[in-house]
């Protein structure tokens, strides 16, 4: 059990991309090779949209069960995109104040409001070039041509990070390559804060 003397707060690390990125299985890559004894949690969003097997582990949810969390102050962040909403839900507040770094697959059209909320996140940008995502897109089987050109577009309209990201990550290639790179930097930001938190602060 921890004490309550050694309990220090946690990084929210904000995770944003492209559909066609490969944002997810990259989160899901982290998720199977960060090690267990990492501080690092990965939090599941609630979604009013079924779960299938080739999709993220997340919380389905009605609309009416989502609008009634946000109702009663549950979802720590909650946007709409693609028609769904989708939430991040206030446990990871708990999970911060007990020194966890907390991984949120976020939304790029989100992020001013989260950075509003947590100005001191760190921002993972994932990002490939157009043509990956469209043949990632044509691959998935889920979308038409005129839902996967929307995609496109809204790709190249959020292309640019609105401040400048703790982590750019081209994610144009194998998922093992670009997964590493992510693993390292999540396990680079706890070695960091721990060697601040543990380096001694000067007598006055």
């Amino acid at each position: 059990m921890i004490r309550e003397a050694a309990i220090a707060s946690g990084q929210l690390i904000y995770i944003v991309g492209p559909s066609g990125s490969g944002k997810d299985s990259l989160i899901a890559y982290a998720r199977r090779h960060v090690p267990r004894s990492a501080p690092i949690v990965f939090a599941h969003r609630y979604i009013t949209r079924p779960v299938r097997a080739a999709d993220e582990n997340h919380i389905a949810l009605t609309d009416a069960e989502f609008e009634l969390r946000v109702t009663y102050g549950c979802m720590a962040m909650h946007w709409a995109s693609h028609g769904h909403r989708y939430g991040i839900g206030i446990e990871i507040h708990q999970w911060l104040a007990r020194g966890l770094d907390v991984i949120v697959s976020g939304s790029r059209e989100y992020l001013p409001q989260a950075l509003a909320r947590y100005p001191d996140l760190a921002l993972v940008w994932i990002t490939a070039p157009p043509q990956v995502l469209r043949g990632r897109l044509e691959a998935r089987g889920r979308e038409t041509s005129d839902s996967i050109a929307a995609r496109l577009e809204r790709a190249v309209a959020y292309s640019v990070a609105p401040q400048r990201p703790d982590l750019e990550l081209l994610n144009d290639g194998e998922l093992e390559r670009a997964g590493d790179v992510l693993v390292t930097h999540l396990l680079q930001t706890v070695a960091v804060r721990r060697t601040s938190r543990e380096t001694p602060r000067p007598r006055k």
